[in-house]
């Protein structure tokens, strides 16, 4: 039996399994048992100033590791921000926070301040977070462990069912947690999500120490809770879905206008853009370049469901791009920092495509020997800007020196420079 197997033993909860399976299965060795119910039953929903004081009392004064969870209402909603968080302490049990009642919860971050916050995929968590107050010192990513234990599926569920041998309760993930007031099978749901996270991070830093990988957890852990808000992106129209098929100028700018039109609607009615206008409607229109309303609303998305006055809204849009002087129209593509997109490398430099194919064969070979995926090994766009700009000089030293700069954790300097280096020194590079 391993080490996590014995803590799952040792836990009060009936447990089963631990070690990453050798194949797509799960380690549980007998039948999963289904966890129904909170083992404090469904906590109240706290949203009231009076009630936010005690719940911190209580967490300020509980033990050990605190498990963070929150839901957003994606795809319903405008923005990323949080609906619902829980928490669950030893010695403060579990408590359901309304952060639309209590927008500031910044007091709670300041009480967990020294304590470790468990969390599964916590770059997806951790920008809500921080909007309300909630920014973690340090913390330990489930999810993240499983990547780096080997576990071949890390979502929650599978997790908590192969290392714990329970299987929680699925369907209400996608809901729309804006809803007021939250029905109580989805705070039951959202309960359980945070029931075992200390049980199912305990047995993953068991498993890790017993893999050798602890410390590289470690340092991932921390270069998670360091890193700074991520930068807004530029120009983010151009992600609008379907935009391959958009290639004139002029239709870039009714793209650009159409999204910019919709995102202030959405903003303004607190809605996911999406619902507001698709982006299949605004890339059609784009391509079609219609010239009034009428011709607008023969096309898809616009169809006979769409009122008079949106069409004219939308038609507006259409107009203001079609009446831009050519200089303001937006390039097609952007100005990419960084190396071209490999399929390009082989005729622009084929000495960097050959630098790039054998640090990919290496890479490979060492992730599958180490068990974990390659993309945590290393960033794919690591390898490839080392690739395409290798060092003057190649020696440990100087490769060293470049994935260092590329934000490499030194567990992966450790591990990538030798690979790296004999790739960027071989004679067929």
């Amino acid at each position: 039996m391993t080490d996590a197997q014995d803590t799952a033993a040792d836990s009060s909860l009936r447990t089963t399994g631990g070690t990453p399976p050798d194949d797509a299965g799960s380690s549980v060795t007998g039948a999963p048992t289904p966890l129904l119910e909170p083992r404090e039953g469904i906590p109240p929903v706290i949203a009231d100033a009076a009630s936010l004081t005690e719940v911190i009392s209580a967490f300020a004064a509980g033990s050990g590791p605190v498990a963070v969870d929150a839901e957003r209402a994606s795809g319903y909603r405008y923005g990323q921000r949080a609906y619902l968080v829980q928490l669950r302490r030893e010695g403060a049990g579990t408590a359901l926070i309304d952060p639309v009642a209590c927008p500031d919860l910044s007091g709670l971050g300041a009480a967990l301040a020294g304590a470790e916050w468990d969390l599964h995929a916590a770059t997806q968590d951790l920008p809500c977070l921080r909007e309300i107050g909630m920014i973690p010192t340090r913390l330990f990513d489930t999810e993240l462990a499983g990547r780096l234990a080997g576990f071949p599926r890390v979502g929650l569920g599978a997790m908590v069912e192969g290392v714990l041998g329970y299987v929680l309760e699925k369907g209400h993930s996608a809901v729309d947690w804006s809803t007021r007031p939250l029905p109580e099978p989805w705070l039951r749901y959202a309960a359980l999500d945070v029931e075992l996270l200390v049980d199912l991070r305990d047995a993953l830093e068991k498993e890790l120490d017993r893999q050798g990988k602890l410390e590289w957890a470690l340092q991932e852990f921390d270069a998670i809770a360091t890193a700074p808000p991520a930068e807004p992106r530029k120009d983010p129209w151009r992600r609008t879905s379907g935009m391959h098929k958009v290639r004139r100028r002029r239709q870039l700018g009714v793209v650009r206008e159409l999204w910019e039109t919709r995102d202030r609607i959405a903003q303004r009615r607190d809605v996911s853009p999406g619902k507001v206008l698709s982006d299949a409607a605004i890339v059609e229109a784009a391509l079609s370049l219609p010239a009034n309303a009428h011709a607008l609303a023969a096309l898809n998305g616009f169809g006979h469901r769409m009122g008079r006055r949106q069409l004219e809204q939308w038609q507006a849009a259409v107009d203001r791009a079609r009446a831009l002087p050519d200089t303001a129209l937006p390039q097609p593509g952007q100005p990419v920092a960084g190396p071209p997109p490999p399929r390009a490398w082989a005729d622009k430099d084929p000495a960097a495509a050959a630098r790039l194919s054998s640090a990919r064969a290496g890479v490979t070979a060492l992730a599958e020997q180490l068990g974990l995926p390659q993309e945590n090994l290393v960033t794919p766009d690591t390898v490839r800007r080392i690739c395409w700009e290798p060092p003057q000089s190649v020696d440990t030293d100087s490769v060293e020196a470049a994935l260092t700069g590329y934000g490499a954790r030194a567990w992966q300097v450790a591990l990538v420079t030798p690979v790296l280096a004999k790739a960027l020194s071989s004679k067929g590079a």
